[in-house]
């Protein structure tokens, strides 16, 4: 069962492999990004920095949506992660069961749009326009949306932080 989908677009770094694995309790880390799961040099480093408490899958967008609807899935406790606005649409809503999402990090090293800026909604949160409409259609969903980088701070209302 998935325990959080979180949108981080440095996927795995110290925050998820050591608060956030630990305080959901998962056995499961499973990233979805296409480029990621084309990469060896982005699966390697992914990996070094995962949990050694956790099983770790690196896939596309389409296998990670597969792999948690698999009826299989429900006997573990997963942490979802996906690095893209995009990618966190598709998996809310062809993902069945998803309980939470959360915001972690976003907009400061994702792909630029030329010379164009994101704007700041929060210190750990970018996004051009489309990008905020990507999210307001995810908090659409009715699935609870919040904006926490680590569990120590409080969560932000999603629905608040973009405006």
């Amino acid at each position: 069962m998935i325990k959080l989908v979180r949108l981080d677009e440095r996927m795995i770094h110290g925050q998820v492999a050591t608060k956030w694995s630990r305080l959901l309790q998962v056995n499961r880390i499973v990233v979805a990004d296409d480029t990621a799961a084309a990469s060896d040099v982005i699966q390697k480093s992914l990996m070094m920095a995962a949990p050694t408490t956790c099983k770790t899958a690196i896939v596309t967008v389409d296998k990670a949506i597969a792999l948690c609807n698999d009826p299989r899935a429900e006997s573990l406790s997963i942490l979802l992660i996906v690095s893209t606005p995009e990618n966190l649409l598709r998996v809310v809503k062809e993902v069945k069961g998803v309980p939470q999402v959360n915001v972690g990090n976003y907009g400061r090293i994702a792909p630029k749009h030329g010379d164009q800026m994101r704007k700041t909604y929060h210190r750990n949160l970018y996004a051009y326009d489309e990008e905020a409409a990507i999210l307001k259609e995810v908090i659409a969903t009715g699935i609870p949306c919040n904006m926490q980088t680590i569990p120590d701070d409080a969560p932000l209302d999603l629905a608040k932080v973009l405006g």
